[in-house]
């Protein structure tokens, strides 16, 4: 069986999914766009039957914690979806929070809200915070796991207007770009 080849998003309340729809089509890749919810309503194994239904590679994925402390449900569903065996993970696109209420990770490159490539993390706005540690509520269970790439992004669909879905998400699509770029 040939595995999918999968992109995870760690944001997916309302303007996140629309972003991460516009960004997915941009790449030509398929969202799950029922993986949206903030936070995520599917669990991991559902997400993964709607992984393998979908047209085409690659599979945009998002999952959510609405900010639960500990292990949400979005953790809980990534962590699934990362164990599966139909799954080739391409990378994570760890999306930043304010950072009080989430957990951080190591992040490979992060977009900013211009859309400049740096080194570093971003804050949920998209700007760089000169660090390489991002925070977010959904990033907790990657500091364990092994994945090709992790790019940090501020708020899908936001950042001060300059991903918004009129024209395009580009950051988003950037985002996305740079993980296949490492496939």
């Amino acid at each position: 069986m040939n595995k999918r080849k999968v992109i995870l998003v760690t944001d997916g309340d309302m303007v996140a999914r629309k972003a991460v729809e516009v960004a997915t089509k941009n790449i030509g890749g398929r969202c799950i766009s029922r993986s949206a919810g903030n936070p995520t309503e599917l669990s991991g194994e559902e997400i993964v039957e709607q992984i393998k239904k979908a047209h085409h590679d690659p599979v945009v994925v998002m999952v959510d914690d609405c900010g639960d402390t500990g292990a949400g449900k979005g953790e809980t569903a990534l962590l699934e979806i990362i164990k599966n065996e139909a799954v080739d993970i391409l990378g994570i696109i760890a999306v930043a929070s304010n950072g009080k209420e989430g957990s951080n990770v190591k992040v490979d490159c992060s977009f900013t809200k211009e859309g400049r490539k740096v080194e570093a993390a971003v804050d949920k706005y998209g700007n760089n915070i000169f660090t390489v540690r991002i925070s977010g509520d959904t990033l907790s269970v990657l500091r364990d796991l092994q994945v090709p790439v992790v790019v940090g992004l501020g708020d899908p669909g936001k950042m001060d207007g300059n991903d918004d879905i009129s024209i395009g998400a580009p950051i988003t699509t950037a985002a996305l770009k740079e993980v296949l770029n490492h496939a």
